[in-house]
């Protein structure tokens, strides 16, 4: 199934991500982790939370996630879309505005530390690990300042 053109006014539902990124030794390196349930790679993200900046909503999926800190871009680098797998296999488009951050510190233990893995890619390589071209997208176009 196809998204709707307009995919920004159709989603249903919006959610805020984190790219995780630092500068190795060989350029810039994005950090993604593993979805609990298909084992596929993606950014840490989540659903907004209330009387919080969706910015500081990202951070703490990241801390979540990937059990990662580190300095936070309040502005988002961008959006992407994806069909979420609801309960009883329904699919809901969702919007994920995606805020970046420099990642400072790895903690040895975080909560989802035993349902996840993290991996740290090559900016290039973490855009093919991810299924969303628009994320993919993103993750290739990606210039902090």
């Amino acid at each position: 199934m196809s998204p709707p053109a307009d995919r920004s006014q159709r989603a249903s539902r919006r959610q805020v991500g984190a790219l995780c990124w630092r500068d190795g030794a060989s350029g810039r390196e994005v950090l993604l982790v593993t979805s609990r349930e298909t084992g596929r790679w993606i950014i840490p993200k989540g659903g907004r939370m209330s009387g919080v900046p969706d910015a500081q909503a990202a951070a703490q999926e990241a801390l979540e996630e990937a059990g990662v800190t580190g300095d936070l871009d309040e502005r988002p680098a961008g959006t992407f879309h994806y069909e979420k797998r609801l309960a009883g296999k329904a699919r809901r488009l969702t919007a994920v505005d995606v805020y970046p951050l420099r990642v400072q510190a790895e903690l040895d233990r975080w909560d989802e530390a035993h349902e996840r893995t993290r991996q740290w890619f090559p900016a290039t390589e973490a855009a093919q690990k991810v299924d969303e071209p628009e994320l993919q997208a993103l993750i290739r176009g990606f210039a902090p300042v």
